[in-house]
């Protein structure tokens, strides 16, 4: 896309999703089928431990599940795939012994799971549904007895405008009608729960927040340590169940308070129906920087490295008059958020300048040009088109693709142009297939920026459009604390970005970099890349990009070294990084058996749960009679010990641009709170999506409450 040829005008396009007003099913938990006559198992015991450190977080899932039958049941757990998180441990209690999982090709995992279930033998499976959930299988659960079962998954976190974000999710988004259909979820917690995070930053944070659970405990060591803690008793926090580590360990006199329900008899421990969301917010002032985090078992190994920019805040923002296209999803699944909608618009649309024109698509099954193209904004033009937009009745199907298409019709290259998609994000009439979405964007000399709401959506639908159209996508649950969200993409709207970016380095034979294309960085935003590296010792990284017509060039100095043993996880944390970009690429240009291939590769290499394969517990003994090593194993051990010996040594801050700083030290980091403002329109169409999404949040916790 040509978007050299609007030097002046950035082009706007923000995308709501509306998945998460969901009916029934709401939540992560244990299914079972509907109407199946059979009782439903039980979650005994649900355990969280996050620990958040060096721009990733490691969370730990361990849970008790509960047969009350008088016949064997099979146990199956549901939940959401978090965002960017790679599956690399899962653990089954077999005869009280930790039996860790080992990933196989997905086909070959299920055989063999269905097989050692009808052999009567314990097995386990974890499989990964899309990009809706993961799914946890436990074969033939005894009468009247518990199973034992821990996750392990990693991710990035990326700190935003000074704040840093973490999600928990549990939360169904209804994407699924036909599971939802299907199965029944039990999400109650019967006896105990605890969720428990620890946040190691190499930068002061002046703060840490819960939006939903106030009543958690935020306990602050220093600085640079915070503690968040959540239970039902005093004790489950602690008790042999949580993960035997170090972080553990320094937690156990912190879990005397904290409780999410109190475990009174006949009441649940907990009920997994919300999404834990916890912000921390580093202090103001911070120089931008780049810092670095590596792991290289020996000098003759190949080193892994993670890599992030934080520049500092020298975006100018942007200036001049707009176009605004306003596409409204006006299908049957609005009907109940129709009149607040129009509400929200005529909101906007007076508080638009005179050189501002705007136009309106409709969609459903079909698309229609409400103001005939765009008209100029002002009361004589607003008034009437209010009165015949509130007499529409939403209705029929939900063809997203053209509404998108009919949106994009009619642009002015002269005139820089917002887009508002507002839509419930499912695709059911008309163009439905990803590669059909991207190219249109990619066609489109505009920008998308994307609010993905709620789990379970189409995220990388929503992420790909974002990402070709050089826009951003942010994640948005209902524990979020909305209004901040969207002051955080306000700040991005209301700015430059660069665009057209190079990341150039000099020395040690740097290879194997992911994201392979970085499109644009935005206000406040950092970017992050990790790779590999052959030959430690010194390199220049210069990073050039164009800021509106000026060009913008960083330079620094970093090292790479002989070994550094604390990292593994930034093996894991590559190889899903680079599935990732395989993924996208036949997105875009198709399925193709040599990428399947090399995914599925890289994810039997470095022990990933992915769309072909799967995680599978055996017994010791029938592992080895089917000839599957115990890498993973392996490798879980070492990320364990890796673990342990972090939690044991003080934080430090992992800038290695002290000497030569990269950006210029005179401008510090973005942060919400600071800078000339200066939202203009976009500010009031942001009022708009803010009543729209307090709106789907009274929905949802209605919804919830009915059942």
């Amino acid at each position: 896309m040509n978007i050299k040829n609007l030097p002046c005008a950035i082009a706007l396009s923000t995308a709501l999703t509306l998945g998460a007003v969901v009916p029934e099913a709401s939540a992560a938990g244990l299914m079972s089928p509907v109407n199946s006559g059979f009782p439903e198992l039980s979650i005994k015991e649900h355990h969280v431990q996050v620990t958040m450190e060096d721009s990733y977080a490691v969370t730990s899932v361990e849970q008790i599940f509960h047969n009350p039958a008088n016949q064997s049941l099979d146990a199956i757990y549901s939940f959401p795939v978090p965002e960017h998180a790679a599956v690399g441990e899962f653990t089954y209690w077999i005869d009280g012994k930790p039996v860790t999982g080992e990933v196989v090709k997905k086909q070959q995992a299920r055989e063999i799971y269905e097989q050692e279930k009808q052999a009567g033998h314990e097995t386990a499976l974890v499989e990964k549904d899309s990009y809706k959930t993961f799914d946890i299988n436990v074969a033939s659960v005894q009468p009247n007895s518990d199973v034992r079962v821990k996750l392990v998954y990693i991710q990035p976190t990326h700190i935003d405008s000074g704040i840093g974000r973490y999600l928990y999710p549990l939360e169904d988004g209804g994407v699924d009608e036909h599971k939802n259909a299907f199965w029944n979820r039990n999400e109650v917690v019967d006896e105990k729960f605890s969720f428990n995070m620890t946040v190691r930053s190499g930068y002061p944070i002046d703060s840490v927040r819960l939006p939903k659970h106030t009543q958690a405990t935020i306990k602050q060591l220093d600085s640079h340590n915070w503690q968040i803690s959540m239970s039902n008793n005093s004790t489950s926090a602690v008790s042999g169940i949580a993960e035997d580590s170090a972080e553990q360990q320094q937690l156990s006199d912190q879990q005397q308070s904290a409780s999410v329900q109190n475990n009174t008899v006949g009441l649940p421990a907990a009920n997994l129906d919300e999404d834990i969301l916890v912000y921390w917010r580093h202090s103001q002032n911070l120089p931008g920087s780049l810092d670095l985090v590596s792991y290289k078992e020996s000098n003759d190994k190949t080193g892994t490295f993670m890599m992030t920019l934080t520049p500092g805040d020298d975006l100018g923002e942007t200036k001049g008059g707009r176009d605004w296209v306003f596409v409204l999803d006006v299908s049957g699944s609005m009907k109940g958020k129709y009149s607040t909608l129009v509400e929200g618009v005529r909101q906007g649309l007076n508080k638009l300048q005179p050189q501002d024109r705007f136009k309106i698509v409709l969609f459903n099954s079909r698309t229609t040009d409400f103001t005939q193209g765009f008209i100029s904004a002002t009361p004589e033009q607003i008034t009437p088109l209010l009165q015949q937009l509130e007499q529409y009745q939403p209705g029929s199907g939900t063809d997203l693709y053209s509404g998108i298409a009919r949106g994009l019709k009619g642009l002015d290259a002269d005139r820089s142009t917002a887009m508002i998609l507002v839509t419930d994000g499912v695709a059911n009439v008309g163009v439905t297939e990803k590669k059909r979405f991207l190219k249109l964007m990619d066609k489109a000399d505009i920008r998308l920026f994307t609010f993905v709401m709620g789990n379970s959506a189409n995220r990388p639908l929503l992420d790909g459009m974002a990402n070709i159209s050089n826009g951003f996508a942010i994640s948005v649950s209902n524990a979020d604390d909305i209004v901040g969200q969207l002051m955080l993409a306000t700040s991005k709207m209301t700015h430059q970005a660069l665009r057209d970016i190079k990341l150039e380095f000099d020395g040690s034979r740097i290879t194997d970099l992911t994201p392979e294309q970085i499109n644009s960085v935005y206000r406040g935003e950092q970017l992050t890349v990790l790779g590999h590296y052959r030959k430690p010792g010194p390199v220049k990284v210069t990073l050039s990009a164009m800021a509106g017509d000026q060009p913008r060039r960083y330079s620094t100095e970093i090292i790479l070294p002989k070994q550094n043993l604390l990292h593994p996880e930034l093996e894991r944390l590559w190889a899903y990084a680079s599935i990732e970009n395989l993924q996208a690429t036949m997105d875009y240009l198709g399925e193709d058996a040599d990428t399947k291939q090399a995914i599925t590769d890289l994810a039997l290499q470095y022990d990933l749960v992915t769309d072909y394969t799967s995680m599978l517990v055996v017994r010791d003994e029938t592992f080895t009679k089917l000839g599957i090593n115990r890498d993973n194993q392996q490798r879980t051990d070492k990320e364990r010990k890796a673990r342990i010996e972090r939690a044991q040594q003080p934080v430090i801050a992992k800038s290695t641009d002290n000497q030569q700083p990269m950006f210029n030290p005179s401008k510090n980091r973005a942060s919400l709170g600071t800078g000339s403002g200066g939202s203009g329109a976009i500010g009031h169409w942001v009022l708009l999506l803010i009543g729209i999404m307090l709106l789907i949040q009274f929905s949802n916790n209605r919804n919830r409450n009915k059942h």
